[in-house]
């Protein structure tokens, strides 16, 4: 990850982040398009392992979002019973990867903190059988995991990219080159 691409990051995100691990999905242009955050910020616990940074992308989800998409996929998830067991095994996959990230800091964390990096799922949610937020399944997916919501949003977003110009708009630097 370089310097341009945490600057990319920036526009991408409308500010700075300070826990980017690397990036770990580009889109078809080269930009940042999932990144892996560490498990900590500013001292405080961050559950969000995976974030969806393309804003074409964060546009699409967000639009799904407001047609109430959330809901409908809890139904989905909470009425199969393979669908639920999936979604349960995300989460605590997640969780995995994020105490292992952790590594020997946790030693120094509190036991309030251990505890919500260790009991909450994607996202930092405490109900697995609910949903908090497309963007992060998605993103979650978007990198191999087996997620079934994210899995369920891919779906629904015909248009998996945004055209070259778009990118550039958002990015404020040619797609084109990279």
């Amino acid at each position: 990850m370089s310097q341009e691409d945490l600057i990319i990051i920036k526009k991408q995100l409308g500010r700075g982040v300070s826990n980017v691990l690397n990036i770990e999905k580009r889109c078809i242009y080269g930009y940042p398009q999932v990144i892996k955050s560490f498990p900590l910020k500013d001292g405080k616990p961050f559950p969000t392992l995976y974030w969806l940074t393309c804003p074409y992308l964060v546009e699409e989800v967000s639009k799904l979002e407001a047609q109430q998409k959330i809901t409908e996929i809890e139904k989905i998830i909470q009425n199969d019973p393979v669908l639920r067991q999936q979604m349960i095994h995300a989460h605590k996959e997640e969780i995995k990867k994020r105490m292992k990230l952790l590594g020997e800091k946790i030693s120094s964390l509190s036991e309030n903190m251990i505890k919500k990096l260790k009991q909450t799922g994607i996202g930092g949610i405490e109900d697995f059988s609910t949903i908090k937020c497309l963007h992060l399944h998605y993103a979650s997916y978007l990198v191999g995991e087996n997620n079934p919501v994210g899995e369920i949003v891919d779906r629904y977003i015909a248009k998996k990219c945004c055209d070259d110009s778009r990118c550039e708009k958002w990015v404020g630097c040619g797609a084109k080159g990279r």
